[in-house]
This record gives C-alpha cells, structure tokens and sequence, in this order.
C-alpha cells in the first residue's frame, strides 16, 4: 500500500515538474515572440523615419529635388515603367543574369573545392595562386571579361560568376579541413575509401557551411551583374541606373538601386529559408 501511494505522490511530482517546464517553455518562447516584434517594429520604424524625412526634405526645399528626387516621384517611375511593360524587361534580364551568375559561381566553386579536397597535393600547388586571385579587386578584370565573352550577357553572367567563385572555393576548403580528423581516421581503419568518406562525414559536416556561403555568393552575384551592366549593358537594372546619371535624371538611379535591393532581399530571403529548412530536418 505504501509503495502504490509512493508511486502516485511520485507520478503527480512529474506531472507537476513537467507542467512547470512546459509553462516555462511558453514564457519564453512568449518573451522571443515579442523581443521579435519589437526588433522589427524598430526596422520598420527607421525605414519609415527616413522615407518621411526624404520626402518632406524634398518637399520643404532641404534636399534637392533634382538631385535626390523623392520616395513619391520614384515610386511614380517604376509605376510608369511597370504600366509600360519596360520594368520587367530591365528585371528579368538582370535576375536571369544574377541567377545564372550564382549558379555558375557557386558549382565552379564546389568543383574546385572537391578537386583540392580529392587530390591534396593539386591543393599544394594552387594555394599560391588561389590567394592571389583572391585578392585581386575582382571588378578591375572586368574589361578583360568583355573582350574575351564579348559586351553582351555572357560577359555581365561571367563576371559574377568569377566574383562569387572565390567564396564558395575558400568556405568550403576551410569547412572540409575542419572535420575532425578522429572521425576520418576511424573510417579509414575500417575500410573506407576517400569517396565513402567524404560521402559520410566530409560533405555532410560542411552542408551547413555551403548553405551559409549561398547567402554571401548572392550578394557577391549582384555586385557582379550590376557592374558588369553599368560597363557594357543597355538592358537591366544596371543599365537603367546608367541611364538616369547620363540624362542627370535621378529617379532612375533611385528606381535601380530600390529594385535592386528589394530583389537581392527576396533572394537572400529565400536562401536563408533552405538553411533553417535544412536546420529544422530530422538528423
């Protein structure tokens, strides 16, 4: 009798712990909920103080208006532009050629990447150069890009391929040098071979690596298509920023530099959507 009566006061005592925990649980995920509210309400609210104070500096006569244009006038222009059907001309051109340029960019540099891991002694060789590359102002070979792919789209897609490359190449050698070594040496005292090993351990160690330095080779692969227009396109976004300095009309400038930003976010925003995915999944 007394061992049942221990074993209910000792099931309530759980029932009890278990209610605290969770109850503690809802607080703080309550707390995180409104902190998480109050970070975006804060962005949202710089964001906003700034339009307001760009628009009525305008409007008063504290900015010039010729020169820094107004949140109204902007949004007027790519209203206009979307209405005539030349907005998504100049988007989807310069979205074709940013997507292709991360593609490329960032299969080139896994290729590189698993070729150094494969063969070490490639690695050796081509560090030397590989860090030079690495330091070279990427945007200043531009021209030679426009020579050899000619002033079109392939030049723009080669140029941020090659500024993206380089980062995928340096994340993922360094992620693949960082897996443990006791994990490889106990697989090849077992047997494995390089590829089962890097099946394994290697590629599944760095994923979350790769999927971190997608977010970076974005923002890597506008920079490269947005350049590469300003140098030799006449369609794009970053021809149309072009446009508005030659004719001193700086609502186009304005209008780019909104599309291109809003762009590069939903991308951005996306990829870091495939790491938290890739988080949440059951291991």
């Amino acid at each position: 009798m007394k061992g049942a009566e221990a074993s209910a006061e000792y099931a309530a005592f759980r029932r009890e712990q278990d209610e605290w925990l969770e109850e503690a649980r809802r607080a703080y995920v309550r707390k995180e909920e409104r902190q998480t509210q109050f970070v975006r309400s804060l962005q949202l609210g710089i964001v906003l103080s700034l339009l307001v104070g760009w628009e009525l500096g305008a409007r008063w006569g504290i900015l010039d208006p010729l020169l820094f244009s107004s949140p109204t006038a902007v949004v007027q222009l790519v209203a206009d532009l979307a209405a005539s059907g030349e907005l998504w001309r100049h988007v989807g051109i310069t979205v074709y050629e940013t997507l292709l340029g991360f593609v490329l960019g960032t299969l080139g540099g896994i290729a590189v990447a698993l070729a150094l891991w494969f063969f070490p002694l490639l690695g050796r060789v081509l560090d030397p150069y590989l860090v030079v590359l690495n330091s070279l102002p990427k945007i200043a070979l531009g021209p030679i890009f426009i020579v050899a792919f000619g002033a079109g789209p392939r030049a723009i897609v080669a140029i941020a391929a090659f500024v993206s490359v380089f980062v995928t190449i340096q994340v993922l050698t360094s992620a693949f040098v960082a897996v443990d070594a006791n994990f490889l040496r106990l697989a090849y005292s077992l047997g494995a071979s390089r590829l089962d090993v890097f099946r394994k351990i290697v590629f599944p160690a760095s994923l979350p690596t790769l999927l971190a330095a997608l977010k970076v080779n974005i923002g890597l692969s506008w920079i490269g298509v947005i350049v590469g227009e300003f140098l030799v396109a006449r369609q794009g976004l970053g021809a149309l920023i072009v446009y508005g300095f030659q004719v001193f009309n700086f609502r186009y400038v304005y209008a780019g530099i909104l599309l291109v930003a809003l762009l590069a976010t939903a991308m951005y925003a996306v990829a870091s959507a495939v790491e938290r995915a890739y988080g949440r999944r059951p291991k």
